[in-house]
């Protein structure tokens, strides 16, 4: 399990340190409640400091790339560029399991993080779709869940200001709302592409630290991190 943190590293002004989206951010901004869902099913977790190179994917099962970094969230962003796009298509192509994560229009960068998703016939919209208006948290709720593997047992999930997707090519979708796409997935080569319009699994919302007993994230969460590996197979 590799995540990036090179695309999304967002500094902490009360630490000096990256933090958001990362393995090990145990504050509500963080993944490593869902870090330990993956050790939990036999992974082992690492962090990407560096652009993806052969030399440093070589080994992965799935690469994860989380909410790209703009201007407004660290000083010099890095984006992703071509000889990145050529490593990590080759990569998937190979038989890795690439996960793009995207958020909302307003916090996240598109252009070039599409030209990445478009290789795999994706493309995150620039919007923010299920805005929630303080704790009125059923404003964020989705219900009509599809029968996939990763909603087994799952009534309703809870996912606030998304991206949506537009899809072509072999790439398909696993959640939609009233003709948006959320969540997508791609066969490429021996490999898998899956796209989320949103973070969706950090500590906030992956259980019941804000969110009502009503909602099944965790579950959920479990069960995508199961699916997840299960493409890894070969």
């Amino acid at each position: 399990m590799v995540l990036d943190n090179f695309y999304n590293n967002e500094i902490s002004s009360k630490t000096g340190k990256p933090y958001h989206y990362l393995w090990t951010d145990d504050a509500l901004s963080g993944f490593s409640q869902w870090g330990s869902l993956f050790e939990k099913d036999g992974a082992e977790l690492k962090t990407l400091h560096e652009a993806p190179a052969a030399a440093n994917l070589k080994g992965a099962d799935i690469y994860i790339i989380v909410d790209p970094d703009t201007p407004k969230e660290t000083k010099s962003p890095m984006t992703v560029d071509q000889t990145a796009i050529k490593t990590i298509t080759k990569w998937v192509k190979k038989g890795g399991v690439l996960l793009l994560m995207e958020n909302d229009s307003s916090n996240a960068e598109f252009q070039h993080f599409n030209m990445l998703a478009a290789k795999f016939g994706m493309h995150f919209n620039e919007v923010s779709i299920h805005h929630v208006t303080g704790h009125q948290y059923d404003m964020g709720a989705f219900t009509n869940l599809p029968d996939h593997p990763v909603f087994k047992g799952v009534s309703k999930i809870y996912m606030k200001e998304v991206s949506t997707i537009s899809l072509s090519g072999n790439a398909k979708p696993v959640l939609t709302e009233n003709g948006h796409v959320i969540i997508a997935v791609a066969p490429f080569g021996k490999g898998h592409v899956v796209a989320i319009g949103d973070p969706w699994l950090y500590n906030e919302y992956i259980d019941h630290a804000k969110l009502p007993d009503s909602f099944q994230n965790l579950k959920a969460a479990k069960n995508f991190t199961t699916w997840l590996l299960s493409l890894t197979e070969k």
